[in-house]
């Protein structure tokens, strides 16, 4: 079982679930779109050169083997989970102070 994979999959759903309940439309602004291509392009420079200097090392078992450049394509879905959740509760929270 591709177990990493599962998990990004699962930390996606997550986050989109979590926008839409807890009503922050994080992911319909432009603004954040632009924001996650800013967070991929430095995701790019420094996850690059960690999995491409094998400083970090996935076992194949774990996940699809589909990769861009050296980086796993489930470390882009794991993430835009963590970066889409921490900016969904920042706003929530904010509303709510």
């Amino acid at each position: 079982m591709k177990e990493y994979t599962l998990f990004a999959v699962i930390s996606v759903a997550v986050a989109v679930i979590a926008d839409f309940a807890l009503r922050t439309r994080i992911l319909t602004k432009p603004i954040f779109w632009l924001f996650m291509m800013v967070i991929f392009c430095f995701k790019l420079a420094v996850n690059g050169y960690l999995t491409g200097a094998l400083i970090i090392i996935y076992n194949p078992r774990f996940f699809l083997g589909a990769r861009l450049g050296s980086i796993p394509f489930e470390d882009f879905l794991f993430g835009f989970s963590m970066v889409t959740l921490t900016v969904i509760f920042w706003e929530y929270f904010k509303k709510k102070a």
